[in-house]
């Protein structure tokens, strides 16, 4: 992969915590107060009176987790509280959802549908669902779930976004050494692909190539939604397999010429010379790198007039807000929330004993003591 001058689950995975979501089951009575659902040792929480169960939470695990890897049960334990925690959050916002009345078009749905199938033979693609224990159902579903989640942040959150003109100018003012060039350097984006499985997969969808014809059928994906306008950040943020550029949607900020020129041989070509604008291919041991030249900046001090800098600003200023906005977004909406953890309260019981996936309470104390 390219060097940095900054640092700041596999198919399906995308669509994972919106099919599990599908899977909590709501019991509502008849009379004016609604029954809650019925406790009991697998319920692991309550959401508004919707309960997620210790079977939601593990077949989450099941899914996500590396079938060649073993850990102890703290640490399955601590993986499940993190997809458990997950699943509260998107229940919650499927909520929200619903009572704004955000929806999913048909046609939005047959297009991510297509896109999930995109490349991948009927064959394959069943064997991969039966693999995860899903059916086509199951995953339309899910895919509906998760698109409503992206549509109500993208209502509440991004649509509400403004970046003014005195925002960029004052920013650029207090922070004017950082646009001053000191040699001559290319911005530069990466979307990375290697053929062996990866131990941290951190892109949005879990994609993860494992063979090298897993990786070259990506690389054509990817390449195919470039050619059809998809955003390359995007295509960063949901499939490079570089974890650390990938969270940053594949930037890597201004490369100078002396580092580029310790960069292979390939990686070279792919940059130098290039125009803005342009994806390149680099290879190398069978692993790819989809190179994005943003820009190619010259030294010296740049201005607010200088071509591509109020751009570039206003986007970054813009995620940074959006950031910010969809935390405080999604905090609001779990305070104004009713939520039981039933699983943390039985860990802290335990003191954080577990055995066959469950926290191991103590006896209860004996009837004569319990009356005092």
């Amino acid at each position: 992969m390219l060097p940095s001058s900054r640092r700041p689950v596999r198919p399906f995975a995308l669509v994972l915590l919106g099919l599990l979501a599908a899977t909590v089951a709501a019991c509502k009575g008849t009379s004016s107060a609604p029954a809650g659902p019925a406790v009991t040792a697998d319920t692991w929480a309550v959401v508004n009176g919707k309960a997620i169960t210790r079977q939601d939470v593990d077949k989450a695990y099941r899914r996500s987790r590396d079938a060649g890897q073993t850990a102890s049960e703290e640490e399955a334990m601590i993986a499940k509280m993190g997809l458990l925690d997950d699943l509260i959050t998107q229940e919650i916002m499927l909520e929200k959802a619903t009572a704004l009345k955000v929806d999913v078009p048909t046609t939005d749905l047959d297009t991510a549908e297509a896109n999930a199938k995109k490349n991948i033979p009927d064959d394959v693609f069943q064997q991969q669902l039966t693999q995860r224990g899903l059916t086509g159902a199951d995953m339309r579903e899910s895919l509906r779930r998760q698109l409503l989640t992206d549509k109500l942040i993208a209502k509440e959150v991004t649509e509400k976004i403004n970046i003014t003109d005195q925002e960029i100018a004052d920013y650029f003012n207090a922070n004017k050494a950082q646009f001053n060039v000191p040699e001559e350097a290319y911005h530069l984006a990466q979307i990375v692909i290697t053929p062996v499985p990866e131990q941290q997969v951190a892109n949005g969808t879990g994609d993860d190539a494992q063979t090298p014809q897993a990786a070259m059928q990506k690389v054509q994906m990817l390449m195919q939604r470039l050619k059809e306008g998809a955003s390359f950040r995007d295509l960063a943020a949901g499939y490079s397999e570089d974890p650390d550029s990938a969270q940053r949607g594949g930037d890597l900020g201004l490369v100078p010429i002396s580092r580029l020129q310790q960069a292979p041989p390939q990686l070279k070509a792919a940059v130098l010379g290039k125009q803005p604008g342009t994806v390149n291919i680099a290879t190398s041991n069978g692993a790819y790198t989809l190179v994005l030249v943003v820009s190619h900046e010259l030294a010296g001090q740049r201005d607010l007039n200088t071509p591509g800098i109020k751009d570039q600003l206003r986007d970054s200023l813009k995620q940074r807000k959006e950031q910010l906005l969809r935390a405080a977004f999604i905090t609001a909406a779990r305070n104004d929330a009713k939520v039981e953890h039933y699983l943390a309260r039985r860990l802290v019981d335990a003191k954080g004993v577990v055995a066959g996936g469950q926290p191991v309470t103590p006896a209860a104390a004996p009837a004569a003591n319990a009356s005092k």
